[in-house]
């Protein structure tokens, strides 16, 4: 067994302490000329954006940092989790601000970082028994089956796949790496605490958005399209999107940050902390609404749901009953408060127009998916196959739905391959939860489960697992439900020998 698996509880303090020393390159936490240099180039930092701009400023810090970045995450990936999950978080909002860097060329570079220092340790430790499993094997399978797509001969652009493969496949060995890396439940808990501080910064950006205002880019970006405006000015008032690419990614992350909340209230935890919990629930919901996305207001209650099933109690019972009417009372409750009703149609689908058009345009395209196994090949439809291929017959579709757009990109094999993944996930996530004895790993377990479930239910109504940063944290909690189960037998493993 590898003995860097392990760490022993007594030293979670000293854990902690590496962690943050590597993560601001200081010889010692107490050491003061370090921190007074970490003090220093704060200020520098707040000086260069001052004196010259936020963009140029952004650039400046960026060419800085990225050196010791590069040398911390081959040498320290643990601390470059932290960094990939970060940017993952606020990549498409440094895009908004103006940054002018290739970012999504930074997140490829970092990806091959992992895999290289991933592959200079194993040629050292050799040991690649984490990596089997069922979960592993879909995956894999799931990996080859996009690259194979390039050689698909109904496809309409091979350009189109270049720019595609990155965010569908590519960025799915990060759950190699994440299984593999994460070791300890100190680096899950840092995980979810980072995962709650960023989603924190974005609801709270979002009602910025909401009861102040935009800012002047974000005013310009609104603007600067037809079809912008088109999309996210609805009944009179503006969709709210915070740092994400827009608000069908901000709702979706905002009800995943839910999630996460929920199930780590169903840990181990004080009363105070479950307190914070539930508040932060109430932000991220607030937040949500003022996306206007109708596909996510479903999601918690369906995340709910799963989480009563596998909490099954008469206390769980009363409270999903009492739940369920509140939710009935405000579903058909008359109103004229335009963000109500939205959240109202969101369970009336049949009464939504724009529902109604999709289910047609899912209609029309079926024989075009049952004729073509493959697909029409990755890229084909949205950005990409409008850039590449605008002649062809799936540039301008609007599949609208990600288990849509995998089946006429990867036809009907594709979306088989991907509903198989998605149930050996499930499945092992469920199994896992009932297996693990530690209630703060089950409780970390249930969070991942919760997470995957919602994101597949709003995958039917929106693409939620194609964009920043819901891509990146999909697999990851996929991952954590993996290292959960490998960190409870090490435990049990551990108690047993010292019987």
């Amino acid at each position: 067994m590898n003995k860097e698996l392990i760490i022993p509880l007594t030293s979670k303090k000293e854990t902690l302490r590496e962690l943050i020393r590597r993560l601001f390159l200081v010889e010692k936490l107490n050491n003061k000329f370090g921190f007074g240099l970490l003090l220093l180039f704060c200020m520098l930092i707040a000086a260069v954006i001052s004196l010259i701009g936020v963009k140029e400023g952004m650039m400046i810090i960026i060419g800085m940092i990225a050196i010791p970045i590069v040398y911390g995450i081959v040498a320290y990936p643990k601390f470059g989790i932290f960094v990939y999950l970060s940017m993952a978080y606020l990549l498409m909002w440094f895009i908004k601000i103006g940054v002018n860097f290739p970012l999504g060329t930074v997140m490829d570079g970092m990806e091959a970082l992992f895999i290289l220092s991933l592959f200079i340790k194993q040629k050292r430790d050799k040991d690649w028994s984490m990596f089997k499993g069922p979960v592993s094997t879909v995956i894999l399978i799931w990996i080859g089956y996009n690259f194979f797509q390039i050689a698909n001969p109904t496809a309409e652009s091979r350009l189109a796949w270049v720019y595609t493969v990155r965010t569908v496949a590519v960025v799915m060995i990060m759950y190699f790496i994440f299984l593999y890396y994460i070791t300890t439940k100190l680096i899950i808990k840092l995980i979810f605490r980072l995962w709650i501080c960023l989603a924190l910064f974005g609801a709270l950006y979002g009602l910025k958005q909401e009861y102040i205002g935009f800012f002047p880019f974000e005013d310009a970006y609104l603007h600067s399209d037809p079809g912008i405006e088109l999309l996210l000015f609805i009944g009179g008032v503006w969709r709210k999107f915070s740092i994400f690419s827009d608000p069908v990614a901000f709702s979706y992350n905002m009800v995943t940050a839910s999630l996460v909340c929920i199930g780590l209230m169903t840990g181990p935890v004080s009363r105070a902390k479950r307190i914070i919990l539930g508040c932060l629930v109430v932000i991220f919901l607030m937040a949500m609404l003022s996306s206007g996305t109708r596909g996510a207001y479903v999601l918690l209650p369906a995340g709910v749901i799963l989480l009563c099933v596998l909490k099954y109690n008469k206390k769980v019972l009363l409270a999903l009953i009492i739940g369920a009417v509140m939710a009935t009372g405000i579903i058909f409750v008359p109103t004229s408060n335009n963000t109500l009703y939205r959240f109202q149609t969101a369970f009336k689908p049949n009464d939504d127009p724009s529902f109604n058009l999709r289910k047609m345009n899912q209609k029309r395209i079926q024989p075009y998916i049952l004729s073509h196994p493959l697909g029409g090949g990755l890229g084909a439809t949205g950005e990409w196959g409008k850039r590449f291929a605008p002649y062809s017959y799936l540039a301008n579709f609007p599949p609208d739905s990600g288990y849509v757009r995998i089946a006429v990109e990867l036809g009907w094999i594709g979306l088989f391959l991907f509903c198989l993944l998605v149930f050996t996930v499930l499945k092992t996530g469920i199994n896992s939860y009932f297996i693990i004895k530690d209630p703060k790993l089950r409780s970390y377990c249930l969070a991942a489960v919760l997470v995957v479930f919602a994101l597949n239910v709003g995958n039917y109504p929106q693409e939620a697992i194609v964009q920043y940063p819901s891509n990146v944290y999909f697999y990851l909690v996929i991952a954590i439900i993996g290292v959960t189960l490998r960190l409870d037998k090490q435990q049990n493993k551990l108690l047993d020998a010292g019987k």
